[in-house]
């Protein structure tokens, strides 16, 4: 948003009233109404049904105009034909915020005038169709169901997968400062909140579930902003094809940006991406929780050489690191340990956890202390001694607080997985600040995702890395290869020299000019390679002949280009472009080029316009960077040279929104320099406008990649 609004009053009103307030248990204003009444003592909470009469022992009032005093936040629940009413009966008794649950509402014109309408009052409206809104502080529980208190800032725009996230959080002890249901985000949308939750002090992280990003530059400035701040922003969101798109239509009326285009989002403000509703709490639990990893070093602490082997493998995996210790440390491990522990990393204590179940603390301590690594990872059985007996139980809860200490006071994180995952001794560990999962599985992905984040951040300003958009330039009309070549060239990105013709003799006198050897590629033809439509390496003019005539009698081009060979046996091929996305506006994208784009969909993307800098940077992420950096004893190619045409290509496009697609394929990236070879421009059906972030986009297999190479997932 633009202007920050008083969202106070949606949080912490002087006074509430429920409107189809109900005595049934199986109705919405019954569930909502016995919420509110939780917080009497903090606010006035009126009924409100037009039958009138008493609800849960309380006088029912016929309408908001009967209140005696109105009522600051008014949550509706009654039937979407009197949706309408209602909220003008909240104005008029002077409400500042409206919560709309009622459902059954398009999401279109009704949508809009509501929202105008609440706008021009002065007021915010949540919803309509959502399940409403929740602060542990301020004591308002206008839901449905009960959510635990706790520190995570929730923001869902779908009410069942929020109760989830709440069961699940619950059993891991953690819960919920503020939680809101977005709804059909007809006012306040996801960004106003985000920023919101950043400046709410009782919330150490925010979660969320987004169906619809709405206007998606906001979106990613307002969680960069909550992340530059200290308060990691969690996304879970869905992957668009036909299945998930008629799911979310029929849900919220909303539609799912591409994947490319959340990750390139996600890649700009430091947004972890899950992808289901456990990996969220397991995520949020490991960030707040923990202390942020220094490096990939991780020492492997179990007791059981089963455990240790298994985590050790999946760290490994996960691109952790497992030092051989110093004798130093090993010595001192030995000096605490049985006999029997192996004091090598993993370090089994071999059976001394139930001997003495301060062997854990003591290790603990020693790999804690010792500088060698960034994390310990913790696994097997701990917990389960309280089988054994009181003391042992007792004990365990003394230890796991020791624990959680002892990885505070290093610096270093301590992640813990055990079979007995619900003991007192685990929640102990929770309790006193340390992470606790009950598969090693969930363990490592968290730590491996936690060291990730934490080198990400050190490279990243997240604030400036959402780019502004230039104002848009004079229109393209000219969308034919030749046209577009002529434009991106002169927009920096370096080319080949050309010449477009029509006739034999053309491509004859062209050839002379350039010089051969030289290539012929059909103009019109979006794949060139794949139709026939490029010949290649023509040295002379009966070879050129021989293919203007082979092209000519095949696809019967409108007209031909004849461009100077390029050596690319001696470079790498890139694939450089842009695509607007309804939501997120200019996605960025670079990948390995050629015939092997869509092969090896090794891809990385960004939100354009990006600087060299950031280019440079997105080549690095590259799988195929070491054929750029010089593999096998190569040289080493241009790649500032590829950075600087991917900047340039992604300036042209942002100030093109009559452009949906723009791109280069191949970018050969040379020893000295880089050169473009092929480059095609999509129409888009209407220029982009800020009104797009309420309208609908179509897929793109080749920038909806499943898993780009350095993407926020």
């Amino acid at each position: 948003m633009s202007v920050a609004r008083d969202l106070q009053p949606l949080f912490d009103p002087a006074s509430v009233a429920v409107v189809g307030a109900s005595d049934d248990p199986r109705k919405w204003g019954n569930w909502l109404a016995r919420r509110a009444l939780r917080g009497e003592h903090r606010r006035t909470v009126s009924l409100v049904n037009r039958a009138g009469g008493e609800i849960l022992s309380r006088p029912a009032w016929r309408s908001l105009t009967e209140l005696p005093q109105g009522a600051e936040l008014v949550v509706i629940a009654v039937p979407a034909s009197a949706l309408e009413q209602t909220v003008e009966e909240a104005l008029t008794v002077g409400a500042r915020a409206i919560v709309a649950i009622t459902a059954g509402t398009t999401g279109g014109r009704l949508d809009g005038e509501l929202a105008a309408r609440v706008r021009a009052a002065g007021a915010v409206l949540l919803g309509p169709n959502c399940l409403g809104v929740y602060d542990a502080a301020s004591e308002l529980e206008l839901v449905s169901n009960d959510l635990p208190p706790g520190t995570i800032g929730l923001l869902s725009q779908s009410g069942n997968l929020a109760l989830e996230v709440g069961l699940l959080a619950r059993e891991t002890g953690l819960g919920f400062s503020r939680f809101v249901s977005l709804g059909n985000q007809a006012d306040v949308e996801a960004a106003e909140l985000i920023e919101a939750l950043a400046e709410h002090d009782r919330t150490e992280a925010i979660a969320l579930y987004v169906e619809d990003f709405r206007d998606g530059r906001a979106f990613t400035r307002a969680a960069a902003a909550a992340t530059a701040c200290g308060k990691p922003v969690v996304l879970l969101t869905i992957d668009r094809h036909a299945a998930t798109e008629r799911a979310v239509r029929s849900h919220t009326g909303a539609l799912a940006s591409d994947s490319a285009a959340i990750d390139a989002a996600c890649r700009a403000a430091g947004i972890e991406r899950v992808r289901t509703p456990s990996d969220l709490v397991d995520l949020v639990q490991g960030l707040i929780r923990t202390t942020p990893p220094q490096g990939r070093s991780v020492a492997v602490l179990a007791d059981g050489g089963g455990h240790g082997g298994i985590a050790a493998s999946l760290a490994t995996a996960a691109g952790l690191e497992l030092p051989e210790l110093e004798p130093q440390t090993v010595a001192a491990l030995r000096a605490e340990l049985p006999d029997t522990a192996a004091c090598s990393n993993p370090v089994d204590l071999a059976g001394g956890g139930e001997q003495d179940i301060r062997t854990f603390e003591r290790a603990a301590r020693v790999l804690l202390r010792s500088g060698e690594v960034d994390a310990v990872l913790m696994t097997g059985y701990f917990g389960g001694y309280a089988e054994y007996g009181d003391l042992f139980g007792d004990s365990e809860v003394a230890v796991g607080e020791a624990l959680a200490l002892a990885s505070r006071a290093a610096g270093r994180p301590l992640v813990t997985q055990t079979m007995h995952a619900d003991t007192p001794g685990a929640d102990a560990l929770r309790r006193s600040g340390a992470p606790v999962y009950r598969t090693i599985e969930q363990a490592t992905r968290v730590l491996a995702r936690l060291v990730r984040r934490a080198e990400h951040g050190r490279q990243q300003q997240w604030p400036d890395a959402v780019p502004s958009l230039p104002a848009p330039a004079t229109a393209v009309t000219d969308h034919e290869y030749g046209g577009v070549r002529a434009l991106l060239e002169r927009g920096g990105v370096p080319f080949s020299a050309q010449r477009t013709v029509a006739s034999l003799s053309d491509a004859r006198a062209a050839a002379v000019a350039i010089g051969y050897p030289v290539v012929l590629k059909a103009v019109g033809q979006l794949h060139k390679s794949d139709a026939g439509g490029v010949a290649l390496g023509l040295r002379d003019e009966a070879a050129l002949i021989r293919a203007f005539a082979d092209i000519a009698d095949s696809l019967q081009p409108p007209a031909f280009s004849v461009e100077a060979m390029a050596p690319t046996a001696d470079g790498v091929e890139l694939l450089i472009g842009t695509r607007w996305d309804a939501r997120f506006g200019p996605i960025a994208l670079v990948g390995l080029g050629g015939i092997y784009t869509e092969v090896m969909r090794d891809v990385v993307v960004a939100l354009a316009p990006v600087a060299e800098e950031q280019a440079a940077e997105m080549l690095r992420s590259l799988r195929a960077w070491p054929l750029l950096a010089g593999a096998r004893g190569r040289p080493p190619l241009d790649s500032d040279a590829a950075a600087a045409a991917l900047a340039a290509l992604t300036r042209f496009a942002a100030k093109h929104p009559e452009l949906a697609e723009v791109e280069v394929n191949p970018l050969l990236v040379l020893a000295r320099g880089a050169v473009a070879l092929d480059a095609r421009a999509v129409p888009a059906s209407r220029p982009a406008t800020p009104e797009d972030r309420h309208e609908s986009t179509r897929s793109n297999d080749r920038w909806s990649s499943p898993t780009p190479s350095a993407s926020a997932s």
